[in-house]
């Protein structure tokens, strides 16, 4: 590859003999031009000349990562050598959590947590461009993926120090971490990185049914059966879904109309009934599944894990986010279960539902966080390149306003989360739902209002390209379809605050007085 002087680049400016410098790279575009989606004219344009500021108002990096190394001849004459290797972590500002930046400190992480993050990042770029597709395409993650994810130990760390408990044999933890050093805070980087891949649907189908559905398995499961369900589950063989909500039933568990009947001979129930809104469940073999085996209310449920087999049929539902999620219809007509499945003790099944609630919302809270921060950075890049009568958008007050909005509402979410997992790592189960069921749900609300802030800022900077499924604004067009979810599921924004206020009532102290 030969070096190019600026003079010789300008003597190549005609059709059939035309270069391009970009990024301190020579271009030939010479044929290319024919197949340039704009025309050759507009190519043309700009032979013989610099084009990268050209090129970055119309491209993301990533189309010079696949079309370039079949068009690049050269360098600039004292240039760097081409083909920069992207870094682990972004320096744009306010792109990576405060504690993983260069130069600052933390008293939650330590040099674990570091490799932790990082072997994680390394991991998901490789699987990047599979998740832009099947993010495109509708497509749930191949099983093939779902083993790559089981052998390098993500799907357990996801689990948090229950799933570690339960790594499979022969696999090891991301970045060489023991088992006995793993917190509640290598979990959050486990989930906040998920997020960086910048597609929801997708994302939510590595495992979104799996992070709320194995946890009641594994904590009030018979021994031998949550061993089982954990091998086939965290080595990413089979998949699990939580089955839960359904037509007459969303928030208001309670309500659920699913049955479980007691065969003749007490050792099966039969079920029936409608789950919907099942994450996963298309392509689920596990569910754990809430029936009604009592009375009316919370005190007549219970839960059972359900295998697909007979009488269990699932259907897709069409979701805004789109369809790589594998979002079900689950239908239970006269499935056997065996009573060996049940989980915890019959009729007292609202109680293991309630169990994983808070480390449900809160994991949903590290993930749309991340969501959050990555749109953050992509209106920084997107900023600092476009250039609009004259001048970058950086350089308008009101971009500059709207950056600044953004970030505050981010690191103050952020910082909350950190303050949050740093409780649990200091409560037991049981002192966590005392004490931080109230805080978690008002989290999730901040949480899912910062989304939909930074949804509708993002919008405004990219403008048009927001509204687009391909180019510079699909991650933006996609984070807005996907704002919603988190705004209504594991419980709405409604229901978050009422829930918030409600338990710091319950300690409000009965001689408090203005």
């Amino acid at each position: 590859m030969r070096a190019f002087t600026r003079e010789e680049v300008a003597r190549h400016s005609a059709p059939g003999n035309a270069l391009v410098i970009i990024d301190q790279n020579v271009y030939d575009v010479s044929k290319f031009a024919a197949a340039h989606p704009g025309g050759d004219r507009f190519l043309l344009e700009l032979a013989g000349q610099d084009a990268t500021r050209t090129f970055y108002q119309l491209h993301r990096k990533e189309v010079l990562a696949k079309l370039g190394p079949g068009l690049l001849v050269g360098t600039l004459d004292g240039s760097d050598p081409a083909g920069e290797v992207e870094p682990l972590l972004s320096s744009v500002p306010f792109a990576e959590a405060m504690w993983s930046r260069d130069g600052h400190a933390s008293p939650y992480y330590n040099e674990s947590h570091r490799r932790f993050q990082r072997a994680i990042r390394a991991f998901l770029r490789d699987i990047q461009p599979e998740a832009d597709r099947s993010e495109t395409d509708g497509r749930v993650p191949t099983p093939e993926l779902f083993r790559k994810l089981g052998d390098f130990g993500l799907l357990a760390s996801r689990i948090g120090v229950l799933g570690v408990r339960h790594l499979p044999r022969g696999v090891a933890l991301p970045g060489g971490v023991r088992p006995d050093e793993f917190d509640d805070f290598h979990e959050l980087i486990a989930h906040e990185e998920m997020g960086t891949l910048g597609t929801p649907a997708f994302t939510n189908g590595l495992g979104g049914g799996m992070v709320i559905g194995l946890p009641p398995v594994l904590a009030f499961g018979r021994p031998e059966l949550a061993q089982r369900v954990a091998e086939d589950v965290l080595s990413g063989r089979r998949q699990i879904a939580l089955a839960v909500s359904e037509p007459f039933a969303g928030s208001d568990v309670a309500a659920i109309r699913t049955t479980a009947t007691r065969t003749a001979d007490g050792r099966h129930y039969v079920l029936h009934g409608v789950k919907k809104w099942i994450t996963n469940g298309t392509f689920a073999h596990y569910f754990v599944t809430a029936v009604r085996t009592g009375g009316d209310g919370m005190r007549g449920i219970s839960l059972l894990l359900v295998e697909r087999g007979e009488g269990l049929s699932t259907e897709q539902i069409k979701v805004m986010y789109g369809s790589a999620a594998g979002t079900a219809l689950v239908t239970l007509d006269g499935v056997r279960v065996p009573v060996e499945n049940l989980l915890g003790e019959e009729h007292a099944g609202f109680r293991c539902i309630m169990y994983n609630f808070n480390h449900e919302r809160w994991l949903m809270n590290a993930s749309m966080l991340r969501g959050s921060r990555a749109m953050l950075e992509e209106c920084f890049k997107w900023a600092h390149q476009r250039e609009t009568f004259g001048d970058k958008l950086t350089d308008k007050p009101v971009i500059r306003a709207k950056l600044a909005r953004m970030a505050a509402v981010v690191e103050s979410a952020h910082a909350w989360l950190e303050a949050l997992t740093f409780q649990m790592t200091r409560m037991t189960h049981d002192e966590q739902v005392l004490h931080l069921a109230g805080p978690i749900a008002l989290h999730k609300l901040f949480t899912t209002r910062t989304a939909t802030m930074v949804a509708d800022e993002a919008a405004q900077i990219f403008g048009g390209r927001a509204l687009t499924q391909t180019g510079m604004g699909r991650y933006c067009e996609r984070f807005w379809r996907s704002v919603k979810f988190g705004a209504i599921l594991g419980g709405s924004e409604e229901i978050m605050a009422d829930l918030g206020i409600k338990q710091a009532l319950r300690q409000f102290p009965a001689r408090a007085r203005l």
